[in-house]
């Protein structure tokens, strides 16, 4: 893969990610202007709970919850919306992540491996794969 495809590739991946923010904390008025910020500067709730939880929201839509403590004890809460979300962001979201799926199609990977990575990366975890396409990106001697 070119290096201008690796830059579109990882731009695209940081627009999915970081589209639901800023995020703001009511109690304190702290703000969270990207995903990473908000899962490195916000804690877990409790030591054996997730902080995510399924349900529906009014039009039977399947979502996920996900809560995490400020640093000023406050909980905050977003939800993400399956792929059926028809806002004009949620399109958005979903045209983005089919775009980066497409591309590492490109290179070799399957369509069930595509999803996988980008959605462990969506979620803050780590993905060993996209994280060696970064490294391979670097250039050498640095």
């Amino acid at each position: 893969m070119a290096d201008h495809q690796f830059d579109k590739l990882f731009a695209g991946l940081r627009a999915l990610a970081e589209s639901a923010f800023p995020k703001h904390c009511r109690n304190c008025g702290r703000t969270f202007d990207t995903a990473e910020e908000f899962l490195r500067e916000t804690r877990q709730i409790g030591q054996d709970r997730t902080g995510l939880k399924q349900g529906k929201d009014d039009d039977d839509v399947t979502i996920v919850e996900v809560y995490r403590n400020c640093p000023c004890g406050s909980t905050l809460m977003d939800f993400f919306s399956d792929r059926r979300d028809r806002s004009e962001a949620g399109l958005r979201r979903r045209e983005k992540f089919g775009k980066l799926v497409e591309q590492l199609l490109s290179i070799g990977w399957s369509r069930d491996l595509a999803r996988t990575e980008l959605l462990k990366v969506l979620r803050g975890e780590k993905s060993e794969k996209i994280d060696h396409l970064k490294a391979m990106q670097r250039p050498r001697g640095r």
